[in-house]
């Protein structure tokens, strides 16, 4: 039987949330327990709760206090491998888009070029080759489709 979605909300009866606390709690502790057995991690956890007066340490106060000396000992840039700040974020993201632009930018040419190239073989007028933006680009790109027909032509000769 699979499980009912929960909603994630405040559980109004008291006694329901208290006991739905205690549950989580208990799961919760036996996940880190198995993250830190099976892969070799050091791990603690502090609960602060207003079941309890004091809050709930694990696995011991000692153990929990030795992985945030751990934590203090961390370079001040580099306490995850994967945290960015806001600054990189957006240069990387800004860097993709970027990327992704050019490449567009060069199928667009490469498809205005084809287009004309068609036009060209339907008697277009030549005069309108002028309005080329890019003419290096457009005789790289002539290049290589003159390449790829002399291949298909050499490969259906043998």
């Amino acid at each position: 039987m699979g499980r009912r979605k929960v909603k994630h909300e405040l559980i109004s009866n008291e006694y329901v949330r208290k006991v739905t606390f205690r549950k989580r709690k208990a799961g919760l502790l036996k996940k880190l327990d198995e993250l830190v057995t099976l892969c070799g991690v050091i791990a603690c956890a502090i609960i602060f709760s207003s079941y309890d007066d004091q809050p709930e340490i694990w696995p011991s106060t000692s153990e929990t206090l030795y992985v945030l000396e751990e934590l203090k000992r961390l370079p001040a840039r580099k306490p995850g491998k994967y945290m960015v700040d806001q600054e990189v974020f957006l240069s990387t993201s800004i860097s993709k888009l970027n990327q992704q632009l050019q490449k567009q930018r060069q199928k667009n040419l490469r498809l205005e070029l084809e287009l004309m190239m068609a036009g060209c073989m339907e008697g277009m007028d030549l005069h309108d080759l002028k309005y080329i933006r890019n003419p290096t680009e457009s005789i790289q790109f002539l290049e290589e489709m003159i390449a790829s027909v002399t291949s298909e032509i050499e490969h259906a000769d043998n």
